[in-house]
């Protein structure tokens, strides 16, 4: 793991880290922000998935998370969103390739050799996080907007082992009846829509992953979004919640659009929500 560039800010330290990862067969880049209280002992950790396009840097750039973290003590960790290289598959257009790794593990060539952002976030990463920094390993939370959004909510349901809170930004809920779902599952999955259910937040409700028991998951929704009819549908994740006793805190905001302004506004609130948990 080489450490590429540090800065300091707000109390804490920002460093931007690349490593060669298995999982995807490229080196893979996350940030790391570390806040005082890290020198002093292990802290408990946040995963931010970012969305379509977006990389390790979108952020720290534009989340306005490392104030309010510094203060909480929380490590937090961003990865990239998909396998780069000259090397690795990809296709024209934003929604699919690279930038578009919708956290999963592709079964589909030529996308299944690199495509593998499920197994790199929940065990490769994972263990590089808990093995090379100051985090206690019981205190892991995971977040994330958009297709991120999907990322994490999927990702918590089925490794509450590893992951213990949970909050999404306008995430995509249920991939598998929209049109930027049906066309990165279809090629990345195939036209087996089982597996399909394995990456969608409303089939694992319905098929019994739910977390009743625990604290309630956290959604950020823009009445702005222009993706918010099409691609989030967050209602279907609000049915199943209710289907499934799942305790949820959907908040729908009027004039708030899908960018990182929307994000950034209700930042504290997801890093006190996680707090609270953790």
């Amino acid at each position: 793991m080489d450490l590429k560039s540090e800065h300091f800010c707000f109390g804490g330290k920002v460093g931007y880290y690349s490593h060669k990862a298995i999982t995807v067969g490229c080196d893979m880049n996350f940030s790391v922000f570390l806040p005082p209280q890290a020198a002093e002992g292990k802290c408990p950790a946040l995963f931010y998935l970012a969305g379509l396009t977006c990389t390790e840097d979108n952020f720290t750039t534009k989340a306005g998370a490392y104030r309010l973290a510094a203060q909480l003590g929380l490590i937090l960790i961003a990865p990239d969103t998909s396998p780069r290289g000259d090397h690795v598959p990809d296709e024209d257009g934003w929604d699919f390739g690279k930038g578009a790794g919708f956290y999963l593990d592709a079964t589909q060539d030529p996308w299944c050799e690199h495509y593998n952002m499920y197994s790199y976030i929940t065990d490769e990463l994972f263990d590089l996080i808990t093995s090379g920094f100051p985090v206690d390993p019981e205190r892991i939370g995971i977040f994330g907007h958009s297709m991120g959004g999907h990322g994490a909510l999927t990702i918590y349901l089925k490794n509450r082992d590893k992951f213990k809170s949970v909050s999404a930004f306008a995430p995509i809920v249920n991939p598998m009846n929209c049109p930027w779902g049906q066309k990165a599952f279809g090629k990345y999955l195939g036209d087996d829509q089982e597996s399909w259910a394995n990456y969608d937040a409303c089939a694992l409700l319905k098929a019994g992953h739910v977390v009743v028991e625990s604290s309630e998951i956290l959604i950020d929704q823009g009445l702005n979004d222009p993706f918010l009819e099409s691609q989030l549908m967050q209602e279907k994740f609000e049915t199943a919640c209710k289907e499934m006793n799942q305790k949820l805190n959907l908040r729908r905001h009027e004039g708030y659009d899908h960018g990182y302004f929307f994000i950034s506004t209700f930042m504290d609130d997801h890093l006190r929500h996680h707090a609270a948990i953790l």
